[in-house]
C-alpha cells in the first residue's frame, strides 16, 4: 500500500491518476493532517510500504509570494519533508519526494547539472529566490538518511490548460524572457518516478526532465504554429526582466544520464512539447 501526500495538488493529482492506472493500492492524506503521531498511525494501520510526497509550497501566482510568506515556504518545503523522513525512519520504510531543479542556474558549461553537483542557486550560493533556497535546504536535510528518492522536477507542462502549466503561462504573460531551460512533461515525470520504484532502482537523487533543453523562443515558435498565433513580446535582456520581479529566477539545464542509466526513457523535450501543443485542451 502506498500513501500519497498532496494528492489534490497540480503534481499530486497526476500521481493519483497514474497510480490508479497501474492498479497500485494507495490511500491519500492532505498535507494539513501530516503530524508525526497521526502519520505514523496511518502507516501502521494501513500497512503502508512506501510514501510519495507531492506536497509543497510554491506560491501563487509565482515564487515572488514565497518572499512574503517565508514561514509557509519553510513549513511546506523543509519542515514537512523532514517530518516525513523522520516518520519513515521510525517505520522502517522508504519514500519519494518531489523536489525541483530550480536549485541551479546555468548549463554547467554545456554539460547540464548532474545529481551530485552542488546547488549554485541556494542559500549557500546566493543570490537565489527564497523558494529555491528552501528546496536546496530540504535536499541537504533529507538526503543524508538514505531512505528516499529525491525526484527533481523542472518547469512542468502537459497538454491541459492550467495556471501551473508552463505553456499556459507563456501564452498569458505580457512579456517573456528568452532563456534556456530543462523542462518536465508532467505525465513523463510521474511515470518515471513510479518506474524507479517498480524497478527497485537505487535510492537517491534523480533529475527527471525530458532530455535536451529548450529556449523560450523555441517553445513560443511551437505555440505559434499549433495553438496561438499571436505576437509575443520579449524583455531585451535579463537585467530588464530582473527589474520587474521581486526575486531572481532560476534558468538551468539538468543532465539526464543517471535516469537513462536506469533504462527509463523520456521523450526528447521538443517532441514532448510538440505532442502537448498538437493535442492542447483548453
Amino acid at each position: 500500500m502506498i500513501l500519497l501526500i498532496g494528492s489534490s495538488g497540480y503534481i499530486g493529482s497526476k500521481f493519483s491518476i497514474e497510480l490508479a492506472k497501474r492498479d497500485f493500492s494507495f490511500t491519500t492524506v492532505p498535507r494539513e493532517q501530516c503530524k508525526y503521531d497521526s502519520l505514523l498511525n496511518i502507516i501502521e494501520s494501513n500497512n503502508i510500504e512506501f510514501i510519495i510526497n507531492a506536497a509543497g509550497y510554491v506560491g501563487k501566482p509565482n515564487v515572488d509570494v514565497c518572499e512574503r510568506n517565508k514561514d509557509l515556504a519553510l513549513e511546506g518545503n523543509v519542515y514537512l519533508p523532514m517530518l516525513i523522513s523522520s516518520v519513515c525512519l521510525k517505520a522502517g520504510i522508504n519514500w519519494g519526494h518531489v523536489s525541483s531543479g530550480c536549485i541551479y542556474s546555468g548549463d554547467n558549461d554545456g554539460n547540464g547539472f548532474k545529481e551530485e553537483d552542488e546547488p549554485n542557486f541556494s542559500f549557500s550560493s546566493p543570490p537565489c529566490s527564497f523558494y529555491s533556497g528552501t528546496k536546496a535546504l530540504c535536499e541537504k536535510a533529507i538526503g543524508q538518511f538514505g531512505n528516499c528518492y529525491i525526484w527533481r522536477l523542472r518547469v512542468p507542462f502537459d497538454n491541459v490548460d492550467n495556471t501551473r502549466n508552463y505553456l499556459t503561462k507563456l501564452m498569458n504573460y505580457d512579456m517573456l524572457l528568452n532563456v534556456r531551460n530543462s523542462l518536465s512533461h508532467i505525465g513523463d515525470f510521474v511515470s518515471s518516478c513510479l518506474d524507479l520504484v517498480e524497478k527497485d532502482s537505487p535510492l537517491g537523487i534523480y533529475n527527471i526532465v525530458n532530455p535536451g533543453s529548450a529556449t523560450t523562443e523555441e517553445v513560443v515558435s511551437i505555440i505559434k504554429r499549433t495553438v496561438l498565433n499571436k505576437e509575443f513580446r520579449f524583455f531585451s535582456d535579463e537585467h530588464e526582466f530582473n527589474g520587474k520581479v521581486n526575486t531572481p529566477r532560476s534558468s538551468c539545464v539538468l543532465n539526464t544520464d543517471k535516469i537513462a542509466g536506469e533504462g527509463i526513457v523520456l521523450r526528447p523535450v521538443l517532441k514532448s512539447l510538440e505532442d502537448s501543443l498538437y493535442s492542447w485542451i483548453s
